[in-house]
C-alpha cells in the first residue's frame, strides 16, 4: 500500500514536472516574441531617423558649399583689384626711378663742379695763410697759440665770474637759513649761564690761622694733604690759602673741608680726617644730584647710575672759564632743538650732546682724548652705537655716521662760541694769531697774511704775477680748509685773499 502511494507521488511529481517546463518553454517563446517585435519597432524608428540626419546633412553641405563658392568668388574679385593697383604701382616706382636718375646724373655734375671749387678754395686758403704770415710775421702755430692764449684767459675771468656769483648765492642763502635755525634754537633755549670757575683759594678771617692750619712741625698741613689729596700753598698772600690739584673734584672737596675746619676752629689730624670724609660723602651726593639735574633738564631719561655720577663730575670742571656741566645741558637743548627743526632723531643728539664731553670728567685718570675716554665709557654702559659715534666723532677723531653727529658738532661749537661764553689766556690768543699767520704763508704765491678781528679773520694778499682770480679762489678755500684740519678754535674764521694789481705811469 505504501509503495503504491509512494510511486503515485513520484508520477504525479514527474508530471508536474514535465508540465511546468512547457509551461516554461511557452512563457519564454512568448517574452522571445514581444522583444522580437520591440526590437523590429526601433530598428523601424532608427531607420526612420538615419533618412533625416542624412536629409538635413545633406542640406547643410549644398549650404556650405553654396557659402564657399561665393567666399571664392568674392576673393577672386578682391584679388583682382589688388592686381590692378600693384601695377598701377608698379608702372608709378618706374616713372620715380626714372626721375631720381636723372637727378643722379644732375647731382653727379653739380659734385663735379663743387670738387672743383673747393680745390680752388683750398688754393685760395693756402695763399691766404701764406700772405697773412707773411703780414703779421708769426706762423700758424703761432697765431693759434695766441687765440687759444686770449681765449683762455676770457674764460678764465668768465669761470671765475661764475664761481663767485654761484658761491655768494649760496653762502648768502646758506647763512639765511642757518642763521634763522640757529637763532630759532639759541632763542628757544634761552638758557642762563655764569662763567663759574673752580675756585681754589680759600680765605681765612685772620693771619692767625695759617699757623694753625700748619700745625707743629706741619703736621695737621700734612695730614689735610694726605687725606684730601690735594697740595696747600701757604705764602704772603693776605688771609688766604691756595689748594692745588689737577682733580677738580678733590679740590672742591678739599676747599669746603678747609671752610669747615676755619669755621670749626679745632685743626688736628683726627678732626681733619673726619672732616674729609664727611665732605667727600656730601660731595658724592651733590654730584649725583647735579647729574641727575642735568639729565632732567636735558631730556635725557634711563642712564646709568655710573653715567650719572661722571656727568655731576662736570659741575666742578672749567673750560676757558665755562662750566662743562652747563655746557653739556646747552648743547643737548641745542642739538634737541636743531634735530626737531631738521626731522632728525631728537632722542640720540640730545643724549650725544649731554654726554659729548663726559670723557673730561676723567681724563686726569685715563689716557686719551676725553672724546674717546667718553665714548669708551658710554659703550661699556650699554649706550646706543649712534650716541657713542656722536661722542666719539665731535672732534672729528673718528668718521661721523649720521647727521645728529654733525648737529652735535654744531650745538656744541654755538655753546662754546657764544659771546661771553669763554675766556681766552693772552699766550693762547698770540699762539693761536701767529698759528693762523703761518698757515697763510705756508701756500705758494702768498706775500703777507694778517690775522684781524681777534683771530676770526685772516687776509691774505698775493703777489700777483704768480696767482690770477681763479686761483685766488682755490688758494681762499686751501687755506680755509688747512685751517679747518690743524687748529681748533671756537666759532668760525674768515678767510679773504687780495690780489691787486697797479699799472704805473708817468706824464713827461
Amino acid at each position: 500500500m505504501d509503495i503504491t502511494w509512494v510511486i503515485v507521488f513520484v508520477i504525479g511529481l514527474f508530471a508536474g514536472a514535465v508540465i511546468g517546463y512547457f509551461l516554461r518553454q511557452l512563457q519564454i517563446e512568448r517574452d522571445l516574441k514581444g522583444r522580437q517585435a520591440e526590437a523590429n519597432r526601433i530598428l523601424e524608428e532608427a531607420q526612420a531617423n538615419v533618412r533625416d540626419v542624412e536629409l538635413k546633412a545633406r542640406d547643410q553641405a549644398l549650404s556650405i558649399r553654396d557659402e564657399a563658392e561665393a567666399d571664392v568668388s568674392r576673393r577672386r574679385a578682391e584679388l583682382t583689384k589688388e592686381e590692378d593697383r600693384l601695377q598701377s604701382r608698379r608702372a608709378s616706382l618706374d616713372k620715380r626711378l626714372e626721375q631720381i636718375e636723372k637727378r643722379d646724373q644732375v647731382l653727379n655734375k653739380r659734385q663735379s663742379t663743387l670738387d672743383r671749387r673747393d680745390n680752388e678754395l683750398e688754393k685760395l686758403h693756402a695763399e691766404t695763410v701764406v700772405e697773412l704770415e707773411r703780414v703779421s710775421s708769426m706762423t700758424q702755430e703761432e697765431a693759434k697759440a695766441q687765440l687759444l692764449d686770449e681765449v683762455e684767459q676770457e674764460a678764465r675771468g668768465d669761470m671765475v665770474r661764475i664761481i663767485r656769483q654761484i658761491e655768494e648765492e649760496a653762502q648768502v642763502e646758506g647763512e639765511r637759513k642757518a642763521r634763522e635755525l640757529i637763532a630759532d634754537a639759541i632763542q628757544r633755549v634761552a638758557s642762563e649761564h655764569v662763567a663759574a670757575v673752580t675756585v681754589s683759594l680759600v680765605p681765612l678771617p685772620s693771619d692767625d690761622m695759617k699757623g694753625r692750619i700748619i700745625g707743629r712741625n706741619g703736621r695737621n698741613i700734612r695730614a689735610f694733604e694726605q687725606a684730601a689729596g690735594v697740595d696747600v700753598v701757604v705764602d704772603d698772600t693776605p688771609e688766604a690759602v691756595t689748594i692745588s690739584c689737577f682733580d677738580p673734584v678733590r679740590r672742591e672737596v678739599a676747599r669746603r673741608s678747609m671752610d669747615k675746619l676755619v669755621l670749626d676752629g679745632r685743626i688736628h689730624p683726627a678732626q681733619i680726617e673726619k672732616i674729609v670724609s664727611q665732605v667727600q660723602g656730601e660731595v658724592d651726593r651733590v654730584i649725583i644730584e647735579e647729574g641727575e639735574r642735568a639729565a632732567f633738564e636735558a631730556g635725557v631719561p634711563g642712564l646709568h647710575t655710573e653715567i650719572i655720577k661722571k656727568l655731576g663730575r662736570l659741575k666742578f670742571r672749567t673750560s676757558y672759564g665755562q662750566n662743562q656741566l652747563a655746557h653739556a645741558i646747552e648743547t643737548a637743548q641745542l642739538a634737541g632743538v636743531i634735530t626737531a627743526e631738521l626731522g632728525a632723531d631728537t632722542e640720540a643728539a640730545k643724549a650725544g650732546g649731554l654726554l659729548h664731553d663726559l670723557g673730561k670728567a676723567m681724563d686726569h685718570d685715563v689716557e686719551g682724548t676725553h672724546a674717546a675716554i667718553g665714548a669708551d665709557f658710554c659703550r661699556r654702559y650699554k649706550v646706543g652705537p649712534k650716541v657713542v659715534n656722536i661722542i666719539a666723532s665731535h672732534h672729528h677723531e673718528v668718521e661721523q655716521d649720521s647727521v645728529e653727529a654733525v648737529i652735535v658738532e654744531a650745538a656744541d661749537a654755538i655753546s662754546g662760541a657764544r659771546p661771553g661764553a669763554r675766556r681766552e689766556s693772552l699766550e693762547q690768543y698770540l699762539k693761536r694769531i701767529r698759528a693762523l699767520e703761518e698757515i697763510a704763508n705756508s701756500f705758494t704765491g702768498v706775500s703777507q697774511s694778517f690775522a684781524l678781528q681777534a683771530g676770526r679773520e685772516i687776509r691774505v694778499i698775493v703777489q700777483p704775477e704768480d696767482i690770477d682770480d681763479l686761483e685766488a679762489a682755490r688758494l681762499a678755500r686751501a687755506v680755509a680748509k688747512k685751517i679747518e684740519e690743524g687748529m681748533q678754535y671756537p666759532g668760525q674764521i674768515k678767510v679773504t685773499v687780495i690780489r691787486e694789481t697797479r699799472s704805473v705811469d708817468y706824464a713827461k
